[in-house]
């Protein structure tokens, strides 16, 4: 990761740490950072050039986040996720979003659910933009956003943590082929349809993007190997400059 070197982020210590993440975050997604590989917070701080107080504090954010672990006296291994995790992740938010889904379209009042509508918007802006920082932070927002409609927060915490353990996977090589996009397109779909009040399609609705999003995982995952680890470093700079 010597392309990174130098880059700018100066700022104070806070804002220096979330960037540091934010930044790991892309290298995460576009495949700089390798599942399994353990990565020192000495060594990623030169590619940075700073200190390595601020990246050992962003490797710790990410740790709470399911996204490496700690290894002693070596740095952070990036975590890896299997088929059968990706699975079961997708069964318990299946269990989870689909009848809640259900009960918000017939409890949620109109302008609970059109203040959605800007979310799913961004959504697919950044599909199409293939910004994927951006799909995944406005991804999350609309799915939190659209539980918390249910009042029960220990829910949308749960379905949060399931989403930081999965939400990396393939999204370079999904990019690549213009497959997020029909997928983003579901969020729309989705909000039209608890807009209309047909809590039963609403429900199916959901059931069949978290299948989707299940699929993709699978090709994604596989083609990750090729052309897409390459090119999403560009992504990865770029957040950097932030």
């Amino acid at each position: 990761m010597g392309h990174l070197k130098q880059r700018n982020l100066g700022a104070t210590r806070e804002r220096l740490r979330d960037q540091v993440a934010h930044a790991l975050r892309a290298a995460l997604i576009s495949g700089e950072l390798h599942p399994g590989q353990v990565y020192s917070a000495p060594a990623l701080a030169e590619d940075f050039g700073i200190s390595a107080t601020p990246v050992r504090e962003a490797m710790l954010d990410l740790a709470r986040e399911g996204l490496v672990e700690p290894v002693r006296n070596k740095g952070f291994r990036v975590t890896e996720v299997d088929e059968r995790d990706l699975d079961q992740y997708t069964e318990i938010r299946a269990l989870i979003e689909v009848p809640t889904v259900g009960r918000v379209t017939c409890s949620a009042s109109r302008e609970e659910l059109q203040a959605l509508r800007p979310v799913a918007d961004e959504i697919v802006r950044a599909a199409r933009d293939h910004d994927l920082i951006g799909y995944l932070e406005a991804d999350r927002c609309f799915h939190l956003s659209l539980l918390a409609l249910s009042g029960n927060d220990r829910l949308v915490e749960t379905v949060g943590d399931l989403r930081k353990r999965s939400r990396l996977y393939g999204l370079t090589a999904l990019d690549e082929r213009g497959e997020l996009i029909p997928s983003a397109e579901e969020h729309i779909e989705l909000l039209d349809l608890m807009l209309a009040g047909d809590a039963k399609a609403a429900e199916k609705c959901m059931a069949r993007h978290l299948g989707h999003v299940r699929s993709l995982w699978a090709r994604g995952e596989g083609a990750e190997g090729s052309g897409g680890r390459h090119s999403g470093q560009g992504k990865a700079r770029r957040a950097l400059k932030d």
